[in-house]
């Protein structure tokens, strides 16, 4: 039996995005944005929807956890062989999306990606729970096939006793971090009677004046 929602919706009414006053750099209005989510409670508003398409041209989405805004990106930590490895592999672009029901806002984030310095990933990776980084060991290689989940539980014992608390465990040579460096930012904030506003940045390299060294970014109004 089929399920209809077609008599499901909602009225946003919580904000507005005005284009002549959100700020030059996208990176400053996703901080803001990414604070007020987080003063409010939201639950793990870093954690966005991953876009990647490998050479089967099949796209794949996942939630992922952002870990870093830098200057120029964002950064997240996963399994090299996992599917989104292989992907990112084949076709070093993807896409982010964060949706925060209860500010009735979404931000889409496309770029290139690649991933991060060695250093880096080993740094991240020691900061992380105990048994976090022994459950990095046991899921290798990520998403595939396992009997069931007793010989999970069997690998995840095994490693635990390799490496008691208070013990290093290694940085797997399959794990570590990925940035997608941003080419174009799309903000949405939701609006009554479905007349979202929706502004969209991207990223051009070089001023008027040739100044190659310089980054910088035009808006736009979608319509909704």
């Amino acid at each position: 039996m089929s399920m209809d929602f077609t008599d499901q919706r909602l009225s946003y009414e919580k904000g507005e995005l005005d284009q002549q006053s959100v700020p030059t750099s996208p990176f400053d209005l996703f901080k803001a944005w990414m604070n007020e989510a987080l003063a409010q409670k939201v639950q793990e508003p870093y954690a966005m929807s991953l876009a990647t398409c490998g050479a089967d041209n099949k796209p794949s989405v996942r939630i992922v956890l952002l870990r870093e805004i830098t200057e120029t990106g964002i950064v997240f930590y996963t399994n090299y062989e996992s599917a989104k490895g292989q992907d990112i592999a084949e076709n070093p672009n993807a896409e982010a999306l964060f949706f925060w029901h209860e500010l009735e806002r979404q931000v889409r984030i496309s770029g290139s990606i690649a991933k991060i310095d060695a250093d880096k990933s080993a740094a991240y990776f020691q900061k992380r729970p105990h048994d976090s980084q022994v459950g990095a060991w046991v899921s290798q290689p990520q998403s595939g096939e396992v009997a069931n989940r007793e010989v999970m539980e069997q690998t995840f014992e095994q490693l635990q006793a390799e490496h008691p608390d208070n013990t290093t465990v290694p940085t797997p040579e399959f794990w570590g971090g990925y940035e997608i460096t941003v080419e174009s930012i799309e903000f949405w904030q939701g609006r009554a009677n479905r007349m979202h506003d929706r502004i969209v940045y991207t990223q051009s390299s070089g001023d008027s004046k040739g100044d190659e060294g310089h980054t910088s970014w035009t808006t736009k109004r979608l319509l909704p």
